[in-house]
């Protein structure tokens, strides 16, 4: 329930990313076992990724549905870039240009730099399942801390954290 609708909106601000994040940290301190451990370790203890890294896959999970026509909803503002620019994967989106800071949150905004960042061989990934697993991986690849940021920043680079993206205000 915590993510739901992650596609349409998602918080901006750090307050906000942290007041959904809160509701984790109290049902997760509700384990006996847990409950003096510092919330990055109650995570790892149950096999839970932060909310945030969740909303990042599950975004990315979507742009995969709309790029490979597999999403049944109408596809957003997406388009494939023109392919001058042979860095990066084969199926990079354009990136649109957005004038007012409520336009960058918008789910067409706020993709597009992760998406390009990631590797050519999770984004031509022959299913979804088989673009999950190779997601995952690479996010798991990128893991030597327990903060989704630093795991975006450190893998996918800091073009990946905007303020629609990373609650950085």
């Amino acid at each position: 329930m915590l993510e739901y609708g992650h596609s349409v909106w998602q918080p901006r601000h750090k307050t906000l990313c942290s007041d959904l994040e809160d509701v984790q940290r109290r049902v997760t301190k509700l384990i006996a076992s847990l409950k003096d451990k510092p919330y990055p370790e109650r995570l790892a203890s149950l096999g839970l990724p932060s909310l945030e890294h969740r909303r990042l896959r599950g975004g990315m999970i979507d742009v995969f549905k709309y790029v490979h026509g597999t999403y049944e909803a109408d596809r957003p503002q997406l388009h494939l870039h023109d392919g001058r620019d042979t860095r990066g994967n084969s199926l990079k989106l354009a990136k649109g240009s957005c004038r007012l800071n409520v336009t960058a949150g918008y789910f067409s905004y706020r993709v597009v730099p992760i998406w390009n960042s990631l590797p050519d061989s999770v984004v031509t990934a022959p299913s979804i399942n088989a673009f999950k697993i190779r997601l995952d991986s690479t996010m798991r690849h990128a893991e030597n801390c327990t903060t989704p940021n630093a795991v975006i920043s450190s893998h996918f680079g800091t073009s990946g954290l905007t303020a629609s993206h990373a609650c950085d205000k």
